[in-house]
């Protein structure tokens, strides 16, 4: 199957299913605690189109002390994170998408990475347009980053067709025990 075949494929799955469905904040935490990642600066995005809420999860990483930022999309399918904090305003974006109002770009130690779909060899698909797989191959020449990809178990895929600009996460979490 090609990606836009699994993308259409599993966002109306998506769309049907994922009510009352949370990720456990302790399997994330565990993922950290192997990894070792001094950092304290935690990239996440605002949840669209029925993903997984990144907010509840990034509001429980601020209450542990640690610098919340959220992606906003530039010219040229670019995207950088910024600062935010809950209290903080937020702009939509032309996709429909909240984006902080801050100008303070960051550079997340770990990233938290929504997707459509997935597979045992830990790629993603997104929605199509490369924003993760270019932001991540920028910021992986500054500093090493913790991707953490955050989905529903049913987004789990037999096999993800990969091109040389696609690039792998270290780690997804469902919203089953991993």
């Amino acid at each position: 199957m090609n990606k836009s075949v699994i993308r259409k494929k599993i966002l109306k799955v998506r769309k049907k299913s994922s009510k009352n469905l949370e990720i456990n904040f302790n399997n994330i935490l565990k993922i950290l605690n192997k990894c070792k990642t001094s950092g304290k600066i935690i990239g996440g995005y605002y949840p669209y189109n029925h993903e997984i809420d990144a907010i509840k999860i990034l509001e429980k990483f601020g209450k542990l002390g640690y610098q919340i930022s959220l992606p906003k999309i530039k010219k040229n399918s670019q995207m950088d994170f910024f600062k935010w904090s809950k209290k903080d305003l937020l702009s939509i974006n032309n996709y429909g998408i909240p984006e902080p109002v801050s100008n303070k770009i960051v550079y997340p130690n770990i990233l938290l990475v929504p997707l459509v779909a997935f597979d045992k060899h830990l790629n993603r698909i997104g929605y199509g347009g490369g924003f993760y797989d270019r932001y991540l191959k920028k910021v992986k020449k500054i500093k090493n980053i913790v991707t953490i990809g955050l989905a529903y178990s049913f987004q789990k895929v037999q096999k993800i067709p990969v091109n040389k600009y696609d690039i792998k996460l270290d780690f997804i979490v469902t919203n089953e025990k991993n």
